[in-house]
């Protein structure tokens, strides 16, 4: 089965199925697409879909003119019906995995295309999981699944792996395309397969590791390192504040040195699918074994009360002008999750913003990237332009995404006062109604 695969990968004769049509999804069609394998794309939701086949681009990483020449050329179309697995060869997942209300991983996604996948899996198949999940999830969750539903035994008749997916949007040097890839199958046949598909469709380097629980390891670690740095520096902006030190100017004067020490930066939260997220999947599977992860709970704990904390700043600043929260008109610039993309899962601002309006704010918002977004059932309208009326009837103005197409210096020029959270506003000299994080 491996030297007749290799074969057909090098040929570039397989055919590729890919589960998900998101921010990880659809630049991984496009790619597998432009290497020259027929591929097909799956998502539930019909609007992906017919934007797709209609060469129609919504995500930020993808090129537009690749896409709709690949449409137009027939190496990629996309469906919403599964038995379209019946006809691929290699099948990526690419689903989301994101908290249920209680902190606990929700990987009803994961399962439930799994389950549809072993329906229609055949012989010589390869399946690759590449969302973020906790450590075991292919061996304990998806083999068993696939083998029951398809009858096949995995190793025997198809290959199963892990490559945790590395998108990190907005990106301007590294794109699906570019990024080192790892690499876990269960077996070395299986690893070999996998990593030559990868190999065949990216420029970068393919990392094989050694079971799909290294690399899904591998993954939590990436995003974990981040939030366990990220809520060091959080809790260290806290105590610069009331000692009266700039933070920010703190963490400049450490990065000079070239060694030993990597820049991570405060903020109202954290935001985006993967670094508020991954340490609560590493903490939930350690307590299966009688393990807690106290340093890794302790920044979540952190980060998790930013929001909060970035309210409470801004209610001592509208003190300073006699002025409650309550029925305060608050403008806050830019609700996605980072600078310069229109992606706001699981961004800070929103939670800021429903901490505010839960404390009688009046908030209206302002990002060049999001026109509306949707927030635990809501549809949320934000402001079509920034003007020079809408900063002047603001009692204040809370940065909180460092969008690089925003006027600051009109900014600072019309508003009473100014909470910058992400520092954005660091090249403005006249600072009499800025206070940074």
């Amino acid at each position: 089965m491996k030297s007749r695969l290799l074969t057909k990968i090098e040929k570039l004769e397989i055919k590729v199925g890919v589960i998900g049509l998101g921010y990880v999804g659809l630049p991984l069609a496009v790619e597998k697409a432009k290497a020259g394998f027929k591929t097909t794309g799956f998502d539930v939701q019909q609007k992906k879909v017919d934007m797709v086949n209609q060469g129609i681009n919504y995500i930020g990483d993808v090129v537009q003119e690749d896409l709709a020449a690949l449409v137009k050329s027939g190496m990629l179309h996309a469906t919403s019906d599964f038995s379209f697995v019946a006809d691929c060869d290699f099948i990526a997942i690419c689903v989301p995995t994101p908290l249920d209300e209680h902190q606990q991983p929700d990987i009803s996604y994961v399962r439930d295309s799994v389950i549809e996948i072993s329906k229609y899996l055949k012989k010589e198949s390869i399946v690759v999981l590449e969302s973020t999940t906790y450590p075991g999830t292919t061996e304990e969750l998806v083999k068993p699944l696939l083998e029951k539903g398809s009858g096949l035994v995995c190793g025997e008749d198809f290959y199963l792996g892990f490559s945790p997916e590395r998108v990190d949007p907005g990106n301007l040097i590294y794109k699906t395309k570019n990024t080192p890839k790892v690499v876990g199958g269960i077996g070395k046949d299986a690893t070999e397969v996998i990593a030559a598909v990868y190999r065949a469709v990216l420029s970068s380097d393919v990392y094989e590791v050694s079971s799909p629980a290294i690399a899904e390891m591998e993954k939590i670690l990436e995003n974990t390192y981040r939030n366990v740095n990220i809520g060091l520096v959080n809790e260290l902006a806290k105590l610069c504040h009331e000692m009266g030190i700039s933070i920010w100017e703190v963490i400049d004067a450490a990065k000079t040195k070239p060694y030993g020490f990597q820049a991570f930066y405060p903020g109202p939260g954290l935001g985006g699918h993967c670094i508020p997220l991954d340490p609560y999947y590493l903490s939930w599977k350690a307590r299966e074994y009688g393990f807690h992860t106290s340093m890794i709970e302790s920044s979540m704990m952190i980060n998790d009360r930013m929001p909060e904390y970035t309210v409470e700043r801004a209610s001592k600043i509208l003190n300073r002008f006699r002025k409650a929260l309550n029925g305060s008109k608050v403008l806050v610039l830019g609700v996605a999750y980072k600078q310069d993309i229109d992606d706001y899962r699981e961004s800070p601002a929103l939670k800021v913003i429903e901490i505010l309006e839960r404390q009688g704010a009046e908030v209206a918002y302002y990002d060049p990237w999001v026109a509306e977004y949707r927030y635990k059932g809501r549809a949320v309208q934000g402001l079509k332009e920034l003007t020079k009326e809408t900063l002047q009837e603001s009692d204040l103005v809370m940065v909180t995404a460092a969008h690089s197409n925003v006027d600051y210096g009109f900014v600072q020029q019309h508003a009473k006062a100014i909470f910058d959270t992400k520092n954005v506003m660091k090249a403005i000299k006249n600072r009499d109604n800025i206070e940074v994080l």
